[in-house]
């Protein structure tokens, strides 16, 4: 089992420096047989999940905000989240460690359970064509 997680997060990893390093058309193929799809992206950002109250409906927009080359605000704690559109924000997605963290972390409390590889894949492509 350890071993099979620690494949799991080098492909992972690999996944997240492909695509870093390279997107430029509406999909990517990559090292772990993902196919990263734009649109699929743009539909998971934009979906609402179910929370628990006072946060009953969320979405990526929840906190990011519709705007993704401006400021976000989390909708619970207020604090100012930076530009996700890697046009105004070129760190944005420059560590994979951060970008890793913060999937986990977001993909829970927004959708209530982590992001598929595909999820991820797509969310990243979406966000990197900003």
């Amino acid at each position: 089992m350890k071993k099979k997680m620690s494949l799991l997060k080098i492909q992972f990893f690999g996944l997240l420096v492909v695509l870093s390093t390279s997107l430029s058309a509406n999909t990517i193929e990559n090292k772990v047989n993902v196919i990263a799809d734009i649109q699929r992206g743009q539909l998971l950002w934009k979906k609402s999940y179910k929370g628990i109250p006072p946060y009953e409906q969320r979405s990526c927009q929840s906190c990011h905000g519709k705007d993704l080359s401006q400021v976000g605000h989390h909708i619970k704690t207020k604090r100012v989240i930076k530009a996700m559109a890697p046009s105004v924000n070129s760190q944005r997605f420059s560590n994979p460690r951060k970008v890793a963290k913060w999937f986990l972390r977001n993909c829970k409390w927004t959708m209530g359970k982590e992001c598929t590889v595909q999820e991820k894949a797509d969310i990243l492509a979406y966000l990197k064509s900003l």
